[in-house]
């Protein structure tokens, strides 16, 4: 099943994450198939989704995890 998860980077304290689309076999930080935005919890607002993208995976039928969906709405991809 593919699912789109965030995906740590970042320095130790200072967590960024990328917004990717994978399959749910994978680790956390491994391999993916798409990055489709990136979310920086430290700064408020910093959140950059390429919503073309999000929504077509969303169609193809990748699952997002709970934290995705919530940063998706909040963005405004979906309801």
């Amino acid at each position: 099943m593919v699912r789109i998860r965030l995906s740590r980077f970042g320095a130790k304290k200072q967590p960024c994450y990328r917004i990717v689309v994978a399959d749910q076999r994978t680790p956390r930080g491994g391999n993916f198939i798409d990055e489709i935005g990136t979310y920086n919890p430290l700064k408020e607002g910093d959140l950059k989704i390429d919503a073309e993208k999000a929504s077509d995976w969303l169609k193809k039928g990748a699952q997002p995890t709970e934290q995705v969906m919530a940063l998706l709405k909040k963005a405004g991809v979906t309801e």
